[in-house]
């Protein structure tokens, strides 16, 4: 989704806080998985500050990609085995249960798709797609005792849809401090809703458009694979990468607005730890 001016404040705001918290040369993650960032030491306030950098596809479907720099980081709050965080867009809480299951909840606002967002002009006539308050569960159980095998499980729900989320991944030479590598594969589901807000095109976007009017079912969406690094350089900065590549299925490939069949990205950044 595309970021905004809240998300600068937000990181603003941790910066002007970040006095009052000191890092340690130890730190131990809530989990150590990379794509799960735990700015933390234990009890007490994590605040992390940073930039990415992503190349990815302008808009869902696609086959123009772009440039992207954003600000990464947020605050957290730890006590025991618990974390309330604000990053972004999003506030939330994560907790680790029985030491194999993190479960993590989170309140947050997905941007629509706008028409200025295809710079060769693909998205004429079909005006600005539904924005929206959601809502995000996710689970996941580990298989080992190192979460080096782990099971993951997330609904996004609220005004645009609802989209569902279910795979497996495993860490790689992966650290008590949340550093490593991470690889994993997901399916995802989505409903008419989600499906239609994406994909579809309603009759007077057709008109306006030129465009075919499109339904677009409720059902399987996509398979996708994922990638996460993340490690320290020093004691306080952070560097991290990620790559996504995202394979749409036949109904969504389907659809006038698909100009590819996959969507991908790949981004690189950097957080100071505070």
């Amino acid at each position: 989704m595309k970021k905004t001016v809240l998300q600068v404040s937000a990181l603003i705001g941790a910066f002007a806080c970040a006095g009052a918290v000191h890092a340690t040369e130890t730190r131990t993650a809530l989990v150590p998985l990379p794509s799960i960032d735990d700015f933390t030491n234990g009890d007490g306030w994590g605040i992390g500050l940073g930039l990415s950098v992503e190349y990815e596809t302008a808009y869902e479907g696609s086959d123009e990609f772009e440039f992207e720099v954003d600000p990464a980081g947020g605050v957290q709050w730890r006590t025991g085995d618990n974390i309330y965080f604000w990053a972004g867009e999003a506030i939330g809480w994560r907790a680790l249960v029985k030491d194999s299951w993190l479960i993590q909840t989170s309140i947050g606002y997905e941007e629509g798709r706008e028409e200025g967002d295809s710079e060769d002009g693909r998205l004429d006539g079909l005006g600005e797609s539904k924005s929206g308050v959601t809502a995000l569960l996710e689970v996941r159980h580990a298989l080992t005792d190192d979460w080096r095998y782990f099971l993951d499980g997330r609904v996004l729900a609220g005004e645009i849809g609802t989209l569902g989320i279910f795979g497996a991944g495993t860490c790689l030479a992966c650290q008590p401090d949340g550093t490593g590598w991470e690889l994993g594969a997901v399916v995802t589901f989505h409903d008419g809703k989600l499906a239609n807000r994406d994909f579809g095109v309603s009759t007077q976007q057709s008109i306006d458009s030129g465009l075919p009017e499109t339904d677009v079912d409720s059902g399987y969406r996509s398979t996708g694979f994922n990638l996460s690094y993340r490690d320290y350089v020093g004691e306080n900065w952070q560097i991290f990468g990620e790559a996504l590549y995202e394979a749409f299925g036949s109904d969504v490939s389907d659809s006038p607005i698909s100009r590819n069949d996959y969507e991908a990205e790949i981004g690189v950044g950097f957080i100071y730890v505070f």
